[in-house]
């Protein structure tokens, strides 16, 4: 039995939020790549920023693919949605917390700044709110959660 709520009343508003995050890194990355075009896919410069971010021309490409991935979870829903989610959640923490061990390094491949790990962070952690409430199951499933939850 999974700990997350099934069928919860504001399962709309957070499958929207989710589809605000994706559209941040699409919109995010798309701007990215537009600004990043002339320098190497992972150039290593201060003045590459991109919304007050650090950013390359890979960094702006892998958020565009994750942004596309995420708004497909939405757009398909069916708990799809609550997987691409949380599964993408915990990948950008790991990224996040990745980027900001090599900020000052030459392995910052993906020209993190702080801003950039803050805001990555900062949406994982959104991101994973959104996948876990917003799983929708039969009136068996959730009946069976609340009553879980009611005994611990």
């Amino acid at each position: 039995m999974a700990h997350t709520p099934v069928n919860h009343p504001a399962r709309p508003v957070y499958r929207a939020i989710g589809g605000l995050v994706g559209l941040y890194f699409v919109v995010f990355g798309g701007i990215g790549v537009i600004t990043t075009a002339g320098n190497g896919a992972f150039a290593q410069d201060d003045t590459l920023k991109v919304l007050g971010q650090g950013a390359n021309l890979g960094f702006s490409l892998l958020s565009v693919v994750l942004g596309a991935l995420i708004l497909l979870g939405v757009a398909i829903g069916r708990n799809l949605d609550v997987v691409i989610n949380q599964w993408l959640a915990y990948a950008l923490m790991v990224l996040g917390l990745a980027g900001l061990a090599f900020l000052r390094t030459d392995a910052n491949i993906l020209n993190f700044s702080v801003m950039t790990v803050i805001v990555l962070l900062t949406l994982s952690v959104v991101l994973l709110m959104a996948g876990m409430y917003g799983k929708v199951g039969t009136d068996e499933e959730q009946e069976a959660w609340q009553k879980a939850r009611l005994v611990l």
